[in-house]
This record gives C-alpha cells, sequence and structure tokens, in this order.
C-alpha cells in the first residue's frame, strides 16, 4: 500500500514520442502514386525538399490522405479529466491507458500552477480566461490538496478492507494522473490540434481547456521535428487539417 503521506501533486504533463515512423517523403510517396505508379518509390531516396511545393498544394487544396501514411505513437501522463476530452478524437487514433481495475491507481493528482488563468468571464460562445487572484490561487490549491487526500484515504480504507480495486477507484476524483499510449498520423494529429490548441496562425479560432492543450503543444513540437515541411505547410495554411 501507498502511505497516506506520499501525495504528489503536479501542475504539468508528460508528453513523450515512444515510437515513430513518420518523415515528409511518407506524404510524397503516398501523393505521387496517383500519376506515377511503381516509379512513386523513387521518392523514398529522394531530399523531400524538393517537393515542398508539392505539400503545400496537398495541404492547401485539402488532399487529406497522403498525410495517413505515417506513425507516432506517444506516451502520456495527465488528468483524466484530459484523457476524457483526449478520446473525443476517435478518427485515426488508437489508445491504451492503465486500468484502475488491474493496479492500485497511485496518488498522483493535478493541483493548477501559477501561471494557470482561473476566471471565466463572458457568456458561453464569447468568453476568456483571466488571471486569478493570489486569494483564489490559495482557495483552489487548498480545496483541491484536502479533496485528493480524503479520496485517496478513502480509496485506501476499501483496498484495506478487501474491496476490489475496481469498485474503491469510485472515490477517486478526475484530476488524478493517469496514464495512456495514444498512436496517431500526421492527418488525425493536426485536426487534433486545430481544436485543442490556440494559435495566431490559425484561420478557425479555439477555445482548448489549458490542460489538453498543455498536452497537445508538447505533442505538436515532437511532430514538427519529425515532419518538418508538413509541419510548415500546416501553418501557411491556417492550421486546417486537410
Amino acid at each position: 500500500m501507498t502511505t497516506r503521506e506520499s501525495l504528489v501533486f503536479r501542475s504539468d504533463v508528460t508528453v513523450e514520442l515512444v515510437k515513430s515512423s513518420a518523415s515528409d517523403a511518407d506524404v510524397l510517396f503516398a501523393a505521387r502514386v496517383s500519376t506515377a505508379g511503381e516509379q512513386s518509390l523513387e521518392e523514398l531516396k529522394k531530399d523531400p525538399e524538393r517537393s515542398k511545393g508539392l505539400i503545400n498544394y496537398l495541404m492547401r487544396d485539402r488532399h487529406g490522405s497522403p498525410f495517413e501514411h505515417n506513425s507516432m505513437t506517444f506516451f502520456i501522463g495527465a488528468p483524466i479529466f484530459v484523457f476524457r476530452e483526449f478520446m473525443r478524437h476517435r478518427v485515426g487514433w488508437s489508445y491504451n491507458e492503465e486500468s484502475g481495475r488491474y493496479r492500485e491507481l497511485q496518488p498522483v493528482f493535478y493541483v493548477p500552477g501559477e501561471d494557470r488563468k482561473l476566471v471565466q468571464q463572458g457568456r458561453p460562445g464569447r468568453y476568456e480566461f483571466v488571471q486569478g487572484t493570489p486569494e483564489q490561487q490559495k482557495a483552489v490549491t487548498t480545496a483541491m490538496e484536502e479533496s485528493y487526500r480524503q479520496s485517496y484515504a478513502a480509496y485506501q480504507d476499501m483496498l484495506e478492507a478487501g474491496v476490489a480495486r475496481e469498485v474503491a477507484r469510485a472515490t477517486l476524483p478526475v484530476g488524478l494522473f493517469s496514464s495512456m499510449y495514444a498512436t496517431c498520423n500526421a492527418r488525425s494529429l493536426m485536426h487534433f490540434l486545430g481544436l485543442r490548441t490556440q494559435h495566431e496562425l490559425a484561420k478557425v479560432p479555439s477555445f482548448p481547456q489549458r490542460e489538453i492543450e498543455m498536452v497537445g503543444e508538447k505533442m505538436e513540437a515532437e511532430w514538427a521535428r519529425l515532419m518538418p515541411l508538413t509541419y510548415a505547410a500546416y501553418n501557411q495554411n491556417g492550421r486546417v487539417a486537410p
């Protein structure tokens, strides 16, 4: 059992690229097969930089399927409420998350950092978040930490009494950290980023919850490194998934 004094409070998230097969050349051989057939295999040996105009054309005119012939697998550690938003994205994604039925869930909980805007102003569809006061930050931190301690203590009490993990976990809050592997392709990731990040180049504005945006930003940085020409075309064309 985990001792009751060992709760961990985090304001960050974990995103690690654990496996990938993704390059700009993947876009090019997939696109050129429509006109070159088996000769499209030659793209694997060529510098993708020479065909960045084709990548931009495909992005601009929304020919999306060539952007699906690649794969990225991420390990993600984040609060449960982030995963419940994340899994609204179903097309082009695969998920495997840790299970509270099969393991004792660890006492790691989310508490917003001082840079997290706490106050919502405006009505639904036309609102913004602004920085909270020190008093509000203290109230949030105190209330969350107290709630987490109580819920995890109740969880452990049930486990010690012999209650099944799948029953005992019901007392735990959505601020508990979970972990998962998420696998996607560039097209599905672009759609995710278009909805779950704010960006000055986006043609269509989005207003994501900050915590899932934190995950998106880390995934975006890894993708940009793997497929720089595709990433540049995505930004150049308003961050709209093809």
